[in-house]
This record gives C-alpha cells, structure tokens and sequence, in this order.
C-alpha cells in the first residue's frame, strides 16, 4: 500500500504530495515520520491507495506512526483542500493549524504523574501486624491514604516522609499506577450557576436560531443577553448528542466567558487560546480530541477544534477584525465556519451589537437569518453620550487630555464610590517623538514606522518588529534637546490620572500589561472585584466585559480610528464607540458616556451617541455602493516584500503586468487595479510593494487567476516573500 504524505516543511517547493510505502498502523490523517533527503521529518497521511508512478525501488518505507490515533479527520483533510484553493494557501501550513505547535517534532506530551493507592490485600488488616509501633512515619502516611484512597506520589513525598512511602512501596503494601494528568486552565475561574429565565425576545431569537437552515446574525444591543442565547443554543444541541464551538475576538474576554461556561456545562469545556502555556493547550486540544470535553471556548483558533459531529459554532462580536488573520497562513474564519458548518449539518450564529455592515446587508438581503435583541434584559436605557468639543476645549484654555466634563464626571464618579472606564486605543506613553527643531522623528531602522514611547522602561520601541532604543537625550539629527512627545498613550493617561485623583487606584490594561500568562484574569478580576476605580485600556476592554459598578466611560479620542485610510475607518469607529458606551450602566446603576472629539460634526458621531445603527448603516451602504467597495466588490491585494528593493519593484511589475493582461481579457470584471508602494513600506527590514484591486464578487475562477499571478512572481522571484489577501482587514 502507498500512503500520500505532506511533508512538515513550509517551502513552496515541497508543498506537495510524496509517496511511501505504508507500514502497520497508518491510516488517513495519521501522523507520521519520513524520510526526507538527508533528514528525517514529520508528515500527514493524506491518502492511501494502491497506485503511483514511482518505481517500487525508488519508494521509502514510513519509519513510525506517531500517535495511537489518526489525529486529522476526515473533515480536516477535506477543510485543507477548501482552504489551500480559497486562501491560496501551503497545505503544511493549514495542517499546521490544526494541532498545538509544540506536538510537532515531540516538543510537548501527555503529562503523566505516578499515583499512590494500598494494596487491597492490606485495607482490612490490622496495621500493627505490618507496620511497627516506632514506625510513625509509616503508619501516618498509611492512615491518610485509608481516607484519602490514592494521591500523588510527589504530594506522599512533600508532606510525609518520602522514606516511609518508599519502603511501603518495596513491601507491596502501597502500589503504583502512572495515569495522565491534566494542565487545566484557569482552573480556579468558576462560579455558581444562576438560575436564568429567558426573556420572550430571548427565547424568540434561540428558536429562530435553531429553526433556521441559514447562518443566523444576532443582533443585540449591549446588555442585551445574547451570551444567555448562546448558552442555550449550545445546551440544545448537547442535548442531541453533538459538540459547540464558541469563539470570542479577545483573549481577555475567555477567563469571563469560562466562567460562565463551566458554570453551565463544568468540565464539559475546553479552552484554546494562544495565551494558555503549552501544557495546557495540548490537554486542552487531546480533551476535545478524544470526547473528554464538547465545547471548545476560544479565540480564532479554536475554529479548529478537533471535535466531531459539531452542531453549533458561535462567532461573538463577529464584527471584529481580529477573526481575519493579517499572517500566515492567511484565511477569514467565517469562512473555515462556514466550511465546518455545513459538513457536519451544524447552526452558525454570528453575534454583535454592532455587525459588520456586510454582515448586515447579508441579512437584509436574505443570505443570513437576521435576528434581533432590541432591549437591554433589564429594560434600563443605554448609557446617554456626551458628545465634547476639544476644540473648543483649546479655544477656553484647557489644552490637557481630559475636557472639563470628563474631569467633573470622574469626579462625580469617584465621590458616589463607582468606577470608571478610560478607553484610549494607544498604548505607550506617546505615539512618537519628534524634534521641534529640525523636524526629526524618531523611526525604526528595519521598519518605516516612528517609535512609540514607554516611560515606565524609558524605551522607544517598535511595535511591528519588538526592536528596543534608549530615548534620546538630544535630537540626533541637529543635537537641540527641544525633544517633543507625540500623541498620548495608556501609560500618559493613567499617569495624569493620578495626578489629578491622587487617591484613586487605577489599573492599565493593555498589550504591554497583558504579556504574561493568566494577566488578563489577574488584572480584569481586580477590577471586577473592587480593587480598583478606574481601568484605562486599549480596545481589550471595549467589548464583552461585564461590570455592575462601571457607571461612567471616557473616550479619550474618538478620532483615533477615524481617520486611517482605510474605507472601514468610519465603521471601526461607529463600532469601537458603541462597544465601549456599552460597558457603562449594565445593571442596577445608570451609566453615562464622555466622549472627546476634534470633528464632533463627523456623521458616525450623531448616529452613535443616538445608537442608530440602523441610520448608519444605510448612510455606509451608499457610500459603498458608489465608491465600488465590499460589500459591492471583492479585495485583492498581492503583497510582495524583499530586503532588496529593486528586486521587489521588479517582482511587482510583473505581477501588474500580469494583472493588467488578466483585467483586459476579463472586461468588467475589475472596478479598480493598481501597484503602489505599501503604506508601510519597510516592515522588519524588507520592503513592501502591493498590487491592490478590487473585482466582482463570487468570482472564484478570477480569484484562481490572480492566485497564479502570485504563483510566477515567486517562480520569477524567489528571493522575495509573496502572499494574496482576501479582503483585508489592514491595508497598511
């Protein structure tokens, strides 16, 4: 027999299938190891099958079978296929997506402890008759195990005497087993199940949901309950005997979501993300595997769970970005849902208080079953937004940060004992610094991007390629010590927190403060359990939190997403502002928004602080429509980079030589097509050009076409780095 194997390298030249001969134990989506050259390597048993076109002495035997299992199913192996010929991607690299980094080469394993149990032939004798009176040690580690039944041995070990455990051990009075043990995640997050009736609007939308053939958009204003519709979706269809998957956009939001899950559904839950350790992440992944666990809780990547039989997947905040990966391998997780849904027969439900406007129009137009949450669960009404001037702000005097409304409102807040939100979408202590001198900016040598400033650490760093620099003393380009900071970051705004409220606790929460594991738990618990009055964060703490006693939020710049381009710009806005308002006032208490802005006359503004989505909406479905963007059109972008940059400007004409030749003979087809210099045109020390068009939707034999064009760039050009995006997310 032959077996079809994909080798474990990520090089486009072996990205395809090789033959061995099969050995006992190999099936397909088997695991194994090959030969490979000089080496020995991993690979993926894709086929078996009696037939190849090499001769029988040129065939290498399959050295090992690596797991007691195959551990990519028959829906994996099809899901590689879909998303190699959408994505245009390696398939190495998707089946690498489907299991935990460190499994691959051995790196991470089973945990295995060794377990202490008495020997039944002594749990009913006397121990006087085996254990002499001086041996008190003996006899103490022996009358716990009677009560305690089995433990670990380190545990015998540490709080006996490790002598006594082992000479019991030589007797056979104490006997030995090995059995696994599982690193369990945020294994002290767990509360009490509430006992929760669902509304008539809830009720309504879970039916809808489950009666439904088509994916379904939920959408709900925050507070809304729809986190209680998701539980009782999933419950339905553990019910029948089948599995859930439920992603959340952030990290920071799985410690809240596990808790309310395990509450629910105990140990009936897994959770996959990239913050756990690498212990945990393959228990977690081996659960799910084996039918230890059903429901797979997580960020992006828990899309590829390895449940069986999935009958719900859940996309909460479905708007948000983070579910379009901007790296390799490439690819848009709806899509991988959407996949998965229909092999398995399952519901989709995508969840927002504000969607995405494609997502909306494909329900307006029927492709998706639009469901609504109209109401808060409480009835109370949301947050009102105070929309300030910080022009005006400068005309009376006051050229700080904080307006005087935000000042008064957190001092208002603070006095009554409540807590605020100061929700700024900049971390560091300032975006840049510049000479006001000469004009100098500090830039990152390998990236054209200007370098942020931390205080805390005193550094300019980089936040594309991590590079670190001391902060000048002197300008470095004419040595004036006239060194002025740029736009404000999270660290300056708690720093002028303090200052102004001296008293209050103030917690930041960002990605430099979230770095090390179980920091998002630590940091929101502190909050959520009253250590704290304030939170200033980056759009971490935009979304999902839920706090009875945040009764103010302050948007520090609302123009900070306004104004990139990018034709999404207004719509992150519309979606961060009405995200953010929407952890105010969530219980009891009412809440109130301040929201600072230099265009206050900026339509997104009016429709926010009105919460008019549906106005806003139809206002940017127009604009789409008349300037020939998605929903109306589909991106493609063909990014080239290369530390050589007239080996890149050559790369690039050719694939708009190539692209032009493609637009002729399809006419019509292209509303837009050109090559330009990326907007960061260095990134980590190569250089960035990009052939960017914008076609016809559903055009798949286009889509094919200019995956071609890629494929002879590299052929032409194998120094430089060359990928295709499907309507991305950052066009930078």
């Amino acid at each position: 027999m032959i077996a079809k194997v994909i080798v474990d390298i990520s090089v486009s030249e072996v990205d395809r299938v090789f033959d061995y001969r099969a050995i006992d134990g190999v099936a397909r989506g088997s695991r194994v190891t090959v030969p490979f050259g000089r080496q020995t390597t991993e690979g993926y048993v894709i086929d078996i099958t009696d037939n190849t076109d090499l001769p029988q002495d040129k065939i290498k035997d399959i050295i090992s079978v690596l797991d007691d299992r195959p551990i990519v199913s028959e829906e994996f192996l099809s899901l590689c296929d879909y998303m190699t010929e959408r994505f245009h991607l390696r398939k190495i690299d998707v089946f690498r997506l489907f299991l935990p980094a460190k499994m691959r080469g051995g790196r991470i394993k089973a945990l295995q402890k060794i377990f202490v149990y008495i020997n039944p032939d002594y749990i009913d004798v006397d121990p006087n008759l085996f254990i002499k009176k001086s041996a008190h040690s003996q006899m103490e580690v022996f009358e716990y195990l009677l009560d305690a039944e089995s433990a670990e041995q380190s545990y015998l070990n540490a709080n006996f005497s490790a002598a006594a455990v082992r000479n019991l051990i030589a007797r056979g009075v104490f006997l030995t087993r090995v059995q696994d043990a599982l690193r369990t995640p945020y294994k002290g997050v767990v509360q009490k199940e509430k006992d929760v009736v669902l509304t008539d609007e809830q009720s309504a939308a879970v039916n809808s949901i489950m009666s439904s053939e088509k994916p379904s958009l939920l959408f709900g204003v925050t507070g809304s309950g729809k986190t209680e519709v998701y539980l009782d979706c999933i419950e339905r269809v553990l019910n029948q005997g089948k599995t859930a998957i439920m992603l959340v956009p952030e990290i920071s939001l799985t410690p809240q979501v596990m808790r309310i899950f395990r509450s629910r559904f105990g140990d009936d839950v897994a959770l996959l993300h990239s913050g756990l350790s690498d212990g945990e992440r393959f228990d977690e992944w081996r659960r799910l595997l084996t039918g230890g666990a059903r429901v797979a809780v997580g960020a992006r990547s828990a899309i590829f769970a390895p449940l069986t039989n999935v009958g719900l997947i859940v996309i909460d905040e479905e708007h948000d970005s983070s579910y379009v990966s901007a790296s390799n391998p490439r690819y848009i997780t709806r899509d991988v849902a959407l996949f998965r849904a229909a092999y398995n027969g399952a519901r989709i439900v995508m969840g927002s208080a504000t969607p995405s406007v494609e997502s909306y129009f494909g329900a307006k137009n029927g492709k998706y079953n639009l469901v609504r949450l109209p109401h808060r669960v409480n009835m109370r009404e949301m947050p009102e937004i105070q929309i300030v001037n910080m022009c005006s702000e400068v005309t009376y005097g006051n050229s700080g940060m904080f307006s005087k409304s935000l000042v008064t409102a957190l001092e208002q807040c603070l006095a009554s004992g409540n807590q605020a939100i100061l929700f700024l979408n900049r971390r560091g202590y300032s975006s840049y610094v510049m000479c006001k001198k000469c004009g100098y900016v500090a830039k990152c040598e390998d990236c054209d991007v200007s370098l942020v400033y931390h205080k805390e650490e005193n550094l300019l760093k980089c936040h594309y390629c991590q590079r670190r620099y001391s902060m000048p003393d002197l300008c470095p380009n004419c040595n004036s010590p006239h060194i002025k900071q740029g736009y404000m970051g999270t660290e300056r705004v708690v720093e002028q927190v303090q200052k102004m409220f001296p008293s209050a606790r103030v917690i930041r929460m960002d990605n430099d403060t979230t770095r090390t594991k179980d920091a998002h738990l630590k940091l929101l618990s502190d909050f959520a359990g009253g250590n704290a009055d304030i939170l200033v964060g980056t759009q971490m703490v935009a979304k999902g939190h839920d706090f009875p006693n945040v009764t103010l939020v302050g948007i520090m710049d609302a123009d900070m997403s306004l104004h990139f381009s990018d034709f999404r710009a207004v719509e992150r806005t519309f979606q961060l502002i009405t995200q953010v308002a929407g952890r105010a006032g969530r219980e009891k208490k009412q809440g109130g928004v301040i929201l600072q802005t230099y265009t206050p006359k900026h339509y997104v503004y009016k429709y926010a602080s009105a919460y008019d989505y549906e106005g806003f909406y139809e206002k940017e479905i127009n604009l789409l429509e008349a300037t020939g963007f998605p929903p109306f059109t589909e991106i493609l972008r063909i990014l080239i980079s290369c530390e050589q940059e007239s080996i890149a400007l050559d790369a690039t004409k050719l694939a708009i030589d190539e692209a032009r030749a493609l637009a002729e003979k399809n006419d019509g087809c292209f509303v837009y097509l050109n090559a330009m210099r990326s907007p960061k045109k260095r990134i980590q020390a190569k250089y960035r050009m990009q052939v960017l068009m914008r076609i016809k939707p559903d055009n798949d034999n286009l889509r094919k076409a200019v995956y071609s064009i890629a494929d002879n760039v590299i052929s032409a050009y194998p120094q430089v780095t060359c990928f295709t995006e499907v309507n991305p997310n950052d066009l930078s």
